[in-house]
């Protein structure tokens, strides 16, 4: 087997990369062994601290405004930061993971940011971290290109970067462990890792480009996460030496409980903020995950059914962007996850039709920009945030003083209409096992029945089959959703699949059955997968 290399306080246990000592240099090793020291501990207590929140509303504890930090709520003279540049317009984000083709498209694709993500649609194998860096480097010292098998050539567009979309990075959330650098034995965070290289390598190339180190952070659960964020790049800075302030970061409100909080998660961040995004699927994730045994008030209906019209997600919305143009920060819409099928133009007209009106929807009410997975979606994107913001970059003044917070709307779960059926059972078990198919074999975002669909949204596939079987859910077919009943669809989905050499729909199932038809709740499906990942991983490795 490989032996591991310690270099500047970290180990390295996982099999080479090619090019990985261009990203694993001492220097950048030194820098991750520095940011993994100084939080770590802090960032295990609160993971410890997500335990026992999830664990208060178990027992019937609803979360509500803190009353410890009302003084930041009611200080109505407190702002972020002033917008950083690059980061005026944001009518049309677009997201996807960081391998050199979607990168291209990306950022030839007319919108105004990019989310390279790290997260929710990159399966983090070694590979995938060190390459997903490498290809970050490449985007700003402009010598990235493709050529796909097919012999098509993707290059970018523009001659600076000034001509591309802002980059805005995601890395992974505080929860995931990089299990193959250790310190001391221990696993450094996923989440360090993700910024911490992108970073030492980027700022003063972002910074020399009139851009800046722009990052988007998933999963927070309170304003505490936030804090810690803050702390880190205040380290950061001091240690690159650069001014603070430097960086900016959007805040994925895809928690419930953050979304509690989410005056004080800007307030946190202040300095380092660039506003909040409404996180709709992780979000809705969130919700069936914390109150999945509180019984039939939190159980929701079939996914598709779960629309940016119900009441808990209009209350969610409208109070994210009253939150932040009250502190002059952005607000940022969800994301419209369909992609278009250049085969069929029927059904791309109607998906661009609930498109727009998800996006007018949003523009109307004061966000100042969105998400789409698709370069096919930004002109629709475009045209609805064009119309309603004109020639100005964005609505900030539009401080939504009609919307009154409201901590009780915020759970009007069961005010969500729609019903459970043997359709969407299915079509949930299909969409995780299919995702987790691919997951294995390094691929995060998949396009299934014309839908991106990415870690957040098998998450919701699986977490609503959970609590359907435990809630003894029925359908509007008149059926029990009974462990025995969804097993048997397992087996019949199971067997429509198309199966081709090397797929890993074996284990897939196994790892969807695990997390959905068991009598326990993993928190992460990602977690289970990545753990399996691992095991493999060391099992291919040569022997000594």
């Amino acid at each position: 087997m490989n032996d591991p290399i310690t270099l500047n306080g970290i180990t390295l246990v996982a099999a080479p990369v090619r090019r990985q000592e261009e990203i694993l240099t001492p220097q950048a090793l030194d820098f991750l062994a520095q940011l993994h020291k100084a939080f770590d501990g802090r960032r295990a207590e609160l993971m410890q601290t997500r335990q026992l929140n999830r664990a208060r509303i178990a027992n019937g504890s609803d979360p509500k405004f803190r009353p410890e930090t009302k003084s930041i709520r009611d200080d109505a003279t407190w702002q972020v930061a002033p917008i950083a540049p690059g980061l005026e317009d944001r009518r049309v984000e677009i997201t996807g993971p960081t391998d050199r083709k979607m990168a291209i498209n990306a950022l030839n694709s007319g919108a105004k940011v990019w989310l390279a993500d790290l997260e929710d649609s990159s399966t983090p194998t070694w590979s995938n971290v060190i390459n997903g860096q490498l290809n970050l480097r490449s985007v700003l010292d402009r010598n990235i290109d493709f050529t796909s098998p097919e012999g098509k050539e993707y290059k970018l567009s523009g001659e600076t970067l000034a001509d591309l979309p802002t980059i805005v990075v995601r890395p992974r959330g505080w929860h995931l462990p990089e299990k193959n650098l250790l310190v001391a034995g221990k696993p450094v965070s996923g989440a360090l890792v993700d910024f911490g290289l992108y970073f030492f390598h980027n700022a003063q190339r972002l910074i020399s480009q009139g851009r800046g180190p722009y990052f988007y952070l998933p999963k927070i659960e309170n304003h505490l996460e936030a804090r810690l964020w803050n702390d880190v790049f205040v380290l950061a800075q001091d240690l690159i030496g650069i001014p603070q302030g430097t960086i900016r970061a959007t805040v994925l409100i895809e928690t419930i409980t953050a979304a509690f909080e989410m005056e004080e998660i800007l307030y946190e961040l202040r300095e380092h903020s660039a506003g909040l995004n409404a996180g709709r699927w992780d979000y809705i994730f969130s919700i069936i995950k914390n109150f999945r045994s509180r019984g039939p008030r939190f159980v929701l209906p079939d996914r598709s059914m779960v629309t940016m019209t119900a009441p808990f997600m209009r209350s969610y919305t409208e109070q994210l962007v009253r939150a932040c143009h009250r502190r002059g920060a952005m607000a940022i819409g969800g994301m419209a996850a369909f992609i278009p099928n250049r085969k069929d133009e029927t059904i791309n007209t109607l998906a661009f039709e609930k498109v727009r009106a998800d996006k007018t929807r949003e523009a109307n009410d004061g966000f100042d920009g969105s998400w789409v997975a698709h370069p096919d979606l930004v002109p629709v994107a475009r045209e609805v945030f064009d119309s309603v913001l004109g020639d100005k970059p964005n609505q900030r003044e539009r401080t939504r003083e009609d919307v009154t917070p409201d901590d009780k709307e915020l759970l009007n779960i069961a005010g969500t209409e729609g019903k459970i059926t043997e359709g969407g059972i299915r079509n949930n078990i299909e969409v995780g096992i299919r995702y987790m198919e691919a997951w294995l074999r390094g691929n995060g975002a998949v396009a299934i029945h014309n839908l991106m669909e990415d870690a957040a949204t098998a998450e919701i596939s699986r977490s609503q089959i959970w609590q359907w079987i435990q809630q003894s859910a029925i359908t509007d077919e008149g059926e029990l959703v009974s462990r025995a009943w969804v097993e048997d669809l397992t087996e019949e989905e199971f067997e429509k699949l198309s199966r081709f050499e090397g797929d890993r729909f074996d284990d897939a199932r196994e790892i969807f059955e695990a997390c959905a038809l068991r009598e326990d709740f993993p928190t992460f499906l990602t977690v289970q997968a990545y753990n399996r990942y691992l095991r493999e991983a060391k099992a291919l490795e040569p022997a000594a």
